[in-house]
């Protein structure tokens, strides 16, 4: 990415922790500019990233390599539009918009590389996971590019399929929340038994972030984990064993597939 030019139309949360974790790898400032409608946003990204900002999307991919799309899901057909006639055949489009197929896109922009991705909410704090998906337009060089650029705020992996997006989005796209649920829940559970509000959820919180910790640096599977934790006739198999008799791995499912499902129902009601 040492010499590759970004530009970033739209410069929402998503795009400005990307420009954060790119200048934070060493790409130079010189090589990324952003647009936006609004000049508070312009003059906050300038200000916070030392970067070119831009009113006219036109005159901010004029010279870019690869063209990060980071509107709404529901503007991205009418920017598509008034992009077509200004993109240059070479240039790279990485859409971070949710539900919006490649179908769609070269539809909208004609027959040109476009990488689909799904990252999530923890890219803000650089510990995002997104699912990239290519089109075959894509070359070797720009894949490399757009997995360096996703790879600045987190994990980035390749799809063999483009349907798959439909899971990451159930898994990873949307998974923050589930925890956030099931941080939630413990918090409360620890309030009903006695525990200070503060206390409860101080504890739920570095007990998630601890177990995070040890399954990303552990070299087994989550299953083995959990049953070195897991004493027998102790008080964590008294809590799992409660867990499973209500259908907890059934009901993450039911939710997951329901999540996929709505992905695929979006996706096909914004590519019209």
């Amino acid at each position: 990415m040492s010499h590759t030019r970004i530009a970033f139309i739209g410069a929402g949360n998503m795009a400005s922790s990307l420009i954060g974790g790119l200048l934070a790898q060493g790409v130079q400032a010189s090589l990324i500019c952003a647009s936006a409608r609004s000049a508070e946003t312009r003059t906050r990204i300038a200000t916070e990233h030392g970067i070119e900002v831009f009113e006219d999307n036109a005159r901010a991919i004029e010279n870019a390599d690869v063209v990060v799309l980071g509107v709404k899901p529901q503007g991205m057909k009418d920017l598509c539009l008034a992009l077509r006639p200004v993109l240059k055949p070479q240039q790279l489009v990485i859409s971070v918009a949710a539900g919006i197929t490649s179908a769609s896109m070269t539809q909208w922009l004609g027959a040109r590389p476009i990488v689909r991705c799904m990252p999530n909410t923890p890219s803000l704090l650089r510990q995002g996971a997104s699912g990239l998906f290519a089109n075959d337009q894509v070359n070797t060089v720009q894949r490399e590019q757009a997995e360096q650029l996703l790879s600045a705020v987190g994990l980035a992996l390749w799809l063999d399929n483009e349907q798959q997006l439909e899971a990451v989005t159930a898994v990873s796209g949307s998974g923050p929340a589930y925890f956030f649920l099931l941080i939630e829940a413990m918090t409360a559970a620890g309030e009903q038994l006695g525990l200070p509000h503060d206390v409860a959820a101080r504890l739920t919180l570095q007990t998630a972030l601890g177990a995070a910790h040890m399954a990303v640096a552990s070299d087994v599977d989550a299953s083995v984990l959990r049953r070195r934790v897991t004493s027998p006739s102790g008080t964590t198999e008294a809590a799992i064993k409660t867990f499973q008799a209500g259908g907890f791995e059934a009901l993450v499912q039911q939710a997951l597939t329901a999540a996929a499902r709505r992905s695929a129902e979006l996706a096909e009601q914004l590519g019209n």
